[in-house]
């Protein structure tokens, strides 16, 4: 009977971790990102691939809310020392499905959109367009930049449920890697 109830209780827990790995991992990566010139400013926008594991999509349909954290950062290289930080902006999105009227809303500062679809919500998100981060002024004619863009799952925003080790950590790792790229300022 022992035997049985361990066989039983093994069993268990093979049906537990091979679903968990069949279910994939999430991911975030930027598949390209530009600074615009407006008037006076400049303005990010990137294109991102995400990919939601399906217990990050459970999690969302059952009205957990994700929080995601956009960073962008302009540099000035310098040879040999660390490079000159000019301007850090950090915004945050937020994802949560709204139970009563069945809807996911994705929120971004001031701006609320609704979607009918998990999938749409997550589209909308992958595209950041207009994300306004310095101004002219900032930045010197005939200086060398480098801009770095990265977004990510804020994990210490999640309930204490789903920050602990016992749930697959790996899902709830969402960062993208630091999109380096050396913009064209001043056209």
């Amino acid at each position: 009977m022992l035997c049985y109830k361990k066989i039983k209780y093994f069993l268990c827990l093979l049906v537990f971790f091979s679903t968990a790995v069949l279910a994939g991992n999430s991911s975030l990566n930027v598949k390209s990102a530009e600074l615009v010139a407006l008037e006076e400013g400049y303005t990010v926008n990137a294109e991102l691939d995400i990919e939601f594991s399906n217990a990050i999509e459970e999690a969302v349909s059952k009205g957990f809310e994700l929080n995601f954290i956009i960073e962008f950062q302009l540099a000035r290289p310098r040879r040999y020392w660390f490079d000159d930080e000019v301007v850090t902006i950090t915004r945050h999105v937020s994802l949560s499905y709204h139970a009563l009227s069945r809807q996911y809303l994705l929120v971004r500062g001031d701006q609320q959109k609704t979607f009918l679809r998990l999938d749409e919500a997550v589209d909308d998100l992958s595209m950041i367009n207009d994300l306004k981060v310095f101004q002219k002024t900032e930045v010197e004619k005939g200086e060398p930049y480098k801009a770095t863009f990265l977004m990510r799952l804020d994990a210490k925003k999640l309930p204490k449920t789903l920050q602990g080790e016992s749930v697959g950590p790996e899902d709830w790792k969402l960062n993208s890697q630091r999109f380096e790229w050396v913009p064209n300022l001043f056209k």
